[in-house]
């Protein structure tokens, strides 16, 4: 290389101009740098926008009116579930909660135990007493209506047992001698 080439770069037009250069390397790299930035943020964009051409400020508002449609949806349900709820534990009351079963030996003989009373009670002590009474060549079969834990008909002992064994209000005897 000639002499005069490089005694130019060291001139102060040569400075000038290798700091122009430097500068330029320079602005082009965070040009570059920038212009990936963007491609990753549109790109970023484009997952949350979708293919809708909105801005976010658009964006955000229909994200708004969606989520405040979803809550009203979920308030809907919720009062639907509450009221189904309501029914259920109206009809749940009334079903069967309570039951007690009693044997023992009606006739004073040495049978084995063979009649039974079984009390089948709702929630507010209320149902059905249902005894059979077994006899050698015979069997009996009376039900009584039960209401609040008492029947408008006579109890025998036996009948008033299962009772309170479902309700709970005597110990755990199942069996009676």
């Amino acid at each position: 290389m000639p002499l005069s080439v490089i005694h130019n770069l060291t001139s102060l037009a040569g400075i000038v101009a290798i700091a122009a250069a430097a500068v330029a390397v320079i602005g082009l790299l965070v040009a570059l740098s920038l212009a990936i930035r963007l491609r990753r943020v549109r790109s970023d964009q484009l997952l949350v926008l979708g293919d809708h051409r909105e801005d976010l400020v658009a964006h955000a508002a229909r994200l708004q009116g969606q989520v405040e449609a979803l809550h009203q949806y979920v308030e809907d349900m919720a009062g639907a579930l509450q009221d189904r709820m309501d029914t259920v534990e109206v009809r749940l009351d009334r079903s069967i909660a309570h039951r007690a079963l009693v044997h023992y030996d009606a006739w004073g003989e040495m049978s084995g135990h063979q009649s039974t009373s079984i009390a089948l009670l709702d929630e507010t002590g209320s149902g059905v007493v249902l005894s059979s009474i077994h006899h050698r060549d015979q069997a009996r079969l009376y039900a009584k209506q039960v209401t609040d834990g008492s029947s408008e008909h006579e109890l025998s002992p036996e009948e008033n047992e299962a009772i309170r064994l479902a309700l709970g209000r005597a110990g755990d005897r199942a069996q009676r001698a």
